[in-house]
């Protein structure tokens, strides 16, 4: 055949969307950390101490929790844009509703915070389920690792990005207009997302070469047509049930919440821990977190390219996204030695260290991807991420009554580091080979 005949180079779409979904993911951490940098201000104009500060911390967590599994049969019933169109206005709307609750007294202004922030989690709950989708869809097995490790990366960019940002806007504006440049922000974006997120059959840009690319490679092409979506009508709750009796997904969310301990940590009481233990101001603590996070960045992008190198090198899917999980946990566990450290630039460069390796271990959405049922991954997404964000719950309570009870964040890295060595040992002894799950068809 002429070479002038020869089909034409596969497009690079699935960049393109991949793009996407990192800078709405951004804003998306950047908007349930906006109270971490706000926070120290917002507790002194309106009086609330670090019990009430924990719980108001947790209430993103609880509703994030409770809207997992409906958000991952709206994304399963509806298609994964539409779903999360609707969530990015949302959460944009909450957040810029936060910057008024400073115009009521003491006691309603605790409530209202509770609530917006409960609001903003029942708003973001689909956002990671729709990564997964999306992800599975346009993207083949062999570049799966790296793609969602740079999604997942990007909630250490939002820090490195906005962490700034905030810290400047809430030292010369004060705290309130972190809420209202961050929800309008979100509104904005909602018209690149908009144009740029598409079926991958039906996305303007994309070619044949590219399609049949990804489809050869496992990529889930189909996955949102409205012929499979109308099967997920609603929460199928014998699949729910097979999915938590499988051992290699139970393994796989326990991993998740301890996981996520060390994100939550990171996004609430982190830069808490640098205004009240190491008695930096708002502004310097701001960029003081913008290092660990660029290092988990970094480390985020890292752990995907190495799992999917060894992948192309002929390891096993198991050994491939093991490794680097194993390994970030270990280097995260070293934050401890920040108990025994006094210099500032000590502790900066000790918690840069943890979350480069954080981010190396971040590679359950990968995990999902490979193994979610190809007829319910936003169901499997949904269980994934409720189980990983019981965290958002759970740390910032137990490291409020910690620091309140002790007056020292000593035992909160504690509890934090524990949490990365229970995530290794969920991952040697628990999860086991690394397969996709194929789901029973129960009798009507």
């Amino acid at each position: 055949m002429p070479e002038t005949a020869a089909s034409p180079a596969p497009t690079r779409v699935r960049y393109l969307v991949l793009t996407m979904l990192f800078v709405v993911t951004t804003l998306n951490f950047a908007d349930r950390a906006t109270l971490s940098i706000a926070g120290p201000a917002a507790a002194k104009q309106l009086g609330f101490n670090a019990i009430e500060m924990g719980y108001v911390f947790s209430a993103f967590g609880w509703a994030y929790v409770l809207g997992q599994i409906p958000g991952g049969v709206l994304l399963d019933r509806f298609g994964s844009k539409n779903v999360y169109t609707l969530s990015i206005v949302a959460w944009s709307v909450v957040t810029a509703l936060q910057g008024f609750v400073g115009h009521f007294g003491p006691t309603a202004a605790l409530i209202a915070l509770f609530s917006l922030r409960l609001l903003l989690g029942l708003a973001e709950s689909p956002s990671f389920p729709g990564n997964s989708r999306i992800v599975a869809a346009w993207f083949p097995t062999r570049e799966r690792g790296t793609a969602s490790a740079i999604f997942n990366a990007a909630q250490y960019f939002a820090t490195v990005l906005f962490a700034p940002l905030t810290g400047w806007l809430t030292h010369t504006y004060g705290w309130q207009y972190v809420f209202w440049v961050m929800g309008s922000l979100g509104v904005f974006l909602t018209f690149f997302w908009v144009k740029t997120i598409h079926r991958p059959r039906e996305h303007p840009l994309v070619n044949k070469a590219e399609l049949e690319y990804i489809e050869r490679g496992g990529g889930l092409i189909d996955m949102d047509r409205p012929a499979v979506a109308a099967r997920a009508a609603g929460p199928n709750w014998s699949h729910v049930k097979q999915m938590l009796a499988n051992r290699m997904l139970l393994g796989i969310f326990l991993g998740q919440y301890c996981i996520t301990t060390l994100t939550y940590f990171f996004l609430t009481w982190f830069p808490v821990y640098l205004v009240t233990e190491r008695h930096m101001s708002i502004l310097k603590a701001g960029f003081a977190v913008s290092l660990p996070a660029l290092c988990g960045f970094f480390g985020g992008v890292l752990g995907g390219l190495f799992s999917d190198y060894l992948l192309k090198r002929g390891h096993s899917l198991a050994v491939a996204r093991k490794v680097p999980i194993v390994v970030g946990m270990l280097l995260s566990v070293s934050m401890i030695v920040c108990n025994y450290v006094d210099a500032v630039w000590l502790v900066v460069g000790i918690m840069s260290l943890a979350f480069f390796g954080k981010g190396i271990g971040s590679l359950g959405w990968a995990v999902v991807s490979d193994t979610a049922p190809k007829d319910g991954a936003g169901l499997c997404g949904g269980l994934f991420n409720m189980f990983g964000n019981t965290a958002a719950i759970t740390t910032p309570t137990v490291i409020g009554y910690i620091v309140q009870g002790t007056r020292s964040f000593n035992g909160a890295l504690i509890f934090v580091a524990a949490n990365a060595v229970t995530a290794i040992i969920c991952y040697l002894f628990v999860v086991g080979d690394i397969q996709r799950v194929e789901l029973r068809k129960e009798p009507a």
